[in-house]
């Protein structure tokens, strides 16, 4: 039921992240990272997922070295390893982080998502990765 959530931003070449042991790796690497809180509500829909395939679809936007997705109520290992990564702040899906050489530099959470459309959304990660990601 939820694979095409899934693939929509597979499909634009988002690493789907399914275990703790996927998520330190990936958190351990210096650089810059993107990670996605995937879900199946309908701002995920409308909104988040839309903005990150603006994002990653045009070439004119910096991208960060990765772009990665754990999905909120499936793949629970990996999304609570993530979590524990922003223990600071409460649980929020859909919700989209920004870390630079391991530290958290930008966060919008669901209420941030959900308020607004999916253009506006991809304007703030446009800026946000205009500012932290190295040409």
């Amino acid at each position: 039921m939820i694979k095409p959530f899934k693939d929509e931003l597979l499909d634009v070449g988002v690493k789907e992240l399914l275990t703790a042991a996927d998520v330190d790796k990936v958190m351990s690497e210096s650089g810059t990272t993107l990670v996605i809180i995937n879900s199946v509500c309908g701002c995920a829909a409308g909104m988040a997922r839309p903005a990150i395939r603006k994002i990653m679809e045009d070439s004119s936007i910096k991208k960060p070295d990765r772009v990665v997705t754990v999905f909120a109520g499936q793949d629970l290992e990996a999304t609570a390893r993530f979590r524990s990564y922003i223990a600071d702040i409460p649980p929020s899906s859909p919700a989209i982080a920004l870390f630079k050489d391991n530290e958290l530099v930008y966060f919008i959470p669901k209420f941030r998502i959900e308020s607004r459309d999916a253009n506006a959304v991809a304007e703030d990660l446009m800026s946000v990765l205009e500012e932290y990601v190295a040409v």
